[in-house]
């Protein structure tokens, strides 16, 4: 037998020699009754007891009061069951006694009103109980038809008010699981609108200009030459698509491996630099670096961080134009670095500020793609939040027409 099942029968037993010792303090005392009296009353109401602690515990093995169809049925038949069991007792207990005729009737005539006076009573109070589970079945049948907005009162402080409690916050969970949903349903169908586009334009063009080589349409070797240029330019920009999906979709799942290490952010500035400095030339941008002597060296993903790095960098010569100048800086604060990456020339307009880290998201469509041929996937930004969050940092823009456009980052 465990020991939840244990656990009733010894409660009942325990509820009885309570019973017991509060009826000798009011009896002993007060009647002080012969010894043999005494064990006449402690033996009545010892069977009386050991009968009625029998009875409830075959209702409670048996679940009898369960079948009913409804708790306001059980209830009532709780409270019945209960001024029975209190009548029968002392009922029985007198007439065992062999009090006078005029004392029994006069005692079953008190357990009869006091019965019948304390089953109205309870009815009342049990009602307002039913009342609260029926509000919360509604409320429940509501959210299961699709009624997230369901709340309840909380009336109370038992346990009915603390379930109405939970039943609120459960709502809003499933509320904010639907809006999430609803997000990831517009991001699906703004990835397939923008694959249909951006991944299509790209093939479509080397379909088109390697079809012009097979076919002889074009022979001469200038036009061969710029066409097999332009299609590694397109092989390039799909890759870096399927790169960039690939990383959203390790950052969608949770599963994006971050590999920390110490590592000395001036030489991961060195190596960004040297990788995107070709493409700064061709537009015609200037970088320059500004990194303190004194900067910490930093427990992170060394290829994350120098992913953003790119990122932002090559975003600020995209919206640079000729002549323009892009500024990396750092500096040391008391919890970490702050990084920021600043460009002359260019302007966000304000409605698009806090829509910059969004996916697919370009501030100016015209310049998706700019002289040089490059073109950006719209998923750069979006990565570098994501990787900058995954290291507990945070990612910011600026922009005025005063200062030009500086994205900033800190990591801890």
């Amino acid at each position: 037998m465990t020991r939840s099942s244990l656990f009733p029968p010894l409660g009942l037993l325990a509820t009885v020699l309570v019973a017991f010792v509060a009826a000798m303090l009011v009896v002993v005392p007060i009647l002080q009754p012969p010894l043999q009296d005494l064990q006449l009353l402690l033996l009545f109401m010892g069977g009386s007891g050991v009968a009625t602690v029998s009875l409830i515990y075959v209702l409670y093995r048996q679940r009898l009061l369960q079948r009913f169809n409804s708790l306001r049925w059980t209830l009532l038949a709780i409270i019945l069951l209960t001024v029975l069991l209190v009548f029968v007792n002392v009922f029985i207990t007198a007439q065992l006694m062999f009090i006078s005729q005029h004392d029994l009737i006069l005692t079953t005539a008190l357990l009869i009103f006091a019965g019948l006076i304390a089953t109205a009573s309870v009815i009342l109070i049990a009602g307002s109980l039913t009342e609260r589970i029926e509000r919360l079945g509604g409320a429940i049948r509501r959210m299961a038809r699709g009624d997230l907005r369901t709340r309840l009162a909380v009336d109370g402080n038992d346990e009915l008010a603390g379930l109405a409690a939970l039943f609120n916050h459960m709502a809003e969970q499933f509320e904010a699981v639907d809006r999430e949903k609803a997000l990831l349903e517009q991001s699906r169908r703004d990835l397939v609108a923008w694959a249909s586009h951006d991944l299509r334009t790209p093939l479509a063009s080397i379909r088109a200009m390697n079809e012009a080589v097979l076919d002889g349409v074009v022979t001469d070797a200038e036009t061969i030459h710029r066409y097999r240029q332009q299609i590694h330019r397109e092989t390039e920009h799909l890759g870096r698509l399927i790169d960039d999906l690939f990383e959203l979709a390790q950052m969608d799942a949770g599963h994006l491996n971050l590999t920390r290490k110490l590592t000395a952010l001036p030489d991961l500035v060195t190596e960004t630099l040297a990788s995107i400095s070709a493409r700064a030339a061709r537009k015609g941008v200037t970088i320059h670096s500004d990194l303190p002597a004194d900067l910490p060296p930093l427990h992170i993903a060394p290829d994350k961080i120098q992913r953003v790095l790119y990122n932002l960098l090559d975003n600020a010569i995209h919206h640079t134009p000729t002549d323009g100048c892009v500024t990396l800086a750092a500096r040391r604060l008391a919890q970490g670095v702050q990084i920021s990456v600043h460009n002359t020339g260019s302007v966000i307009p304000p409605d698009d500020l806090p829509r910059v880290f969004e996916r697919f998201y370009r501030v100016e469509r015209s310049r998706a793609q700019d002289g040089s041929g490059y073109r950006g996937t719209g998923l750069g930004l979006a990565i570098a939040r994501g990787f900058v969050e995954a290291h507990g940092g945070r990612i910011d823009v600026s922009s005025d027409a005063a200062q030009g456009t500086t994205f900033t980052f800190s990591l801890p």
